[in-house]
């Protein structure tokens, strides 16, 4: 699961354990000992061709310095293994734009359709408007379409289409130009009155 391969410790895969209840499930903040599982999932999604335009995962230190750390959150089952993870990042370092990000969300292929996603964008929702942030983006693929179905679930509507925006360069897709469907939540409760 992405540590050290003289690690005792036994590493489960998520799923294996037969959990299918949704509130078998629990938020936690994502720290540094999640690390090795969230890269594991992170690398994942990236080898769909279906996640990202990036091609490895980060280090901990370039996911530190990007992330905020108050909206990093990992899905656990009862057992304490992470089964996805959310983070949020600023979309701009204008003071202006101080109420928006742009978020990631990846759940292990094997706790996929389990309701994790959803628990996940729940959360981050929560976490980010209880901080004043009324908006949050996403950036997702159109081949991606439980990601596109799970947004919309989720209060977020699609802005738009940016047409063939970036060239992928690994997976199914490598070589390709690809679009990538812009969607936004805004808040209900936070930045509705002016100067909120």
């Amino acid at each position: 699961m992405g540590a050290d391969s003289t690690d005792p410790t036994p590493r489960r895969t998520p799923g294996e354990d037969g959990h299918r209840d949704r509130d078998a499930l629990v938020l936690a903040s994502l720290t540094v000992e999640h690390w090795p599982a969230v890269e594991e999932i992170y690398r994942a999604g990236i080898a769909t061709g279906q996640a990202t335009f990036e091609s490895e995962p980060p280090t901990w230190e370039q996911f530190d310095r990007a992330k905020l750390p108050a909206h990093r959150l990992v899905a656990l089952d009862r057992d304490g293994a992470v089964l996805g993870w959310a983070a949020v990042s600023p979309t701009s370092t204008r003071r202006v734009y101080a109420g928006v990000v742009e978020h990631s969300l990846y759940v292990h292929p094997a706790a996929q359709g389990r309701g994790v996603g959803r628990l996940l964008l729940d959360g981050l929702v929560a976490s980010t408007e209880a901080a004043g942030i009324w908006t949050v983006q996403a950036g997702v693929f159109p081949q991606n379409v439980a990601s596109l179905a799970l947004h919309r679930a989720c209060g977020f509507r699609v802005v738009g289409t940016r047409e063939r925006v970036g060239l992928m360069t690994h997976g199914p897709l490598a070589g390709q130009r690809c679009d990538v469907v812009l969607l936004e939540r805004r808040s209900a409760v936070v930045g509705t009155a002016a100067g909120t």
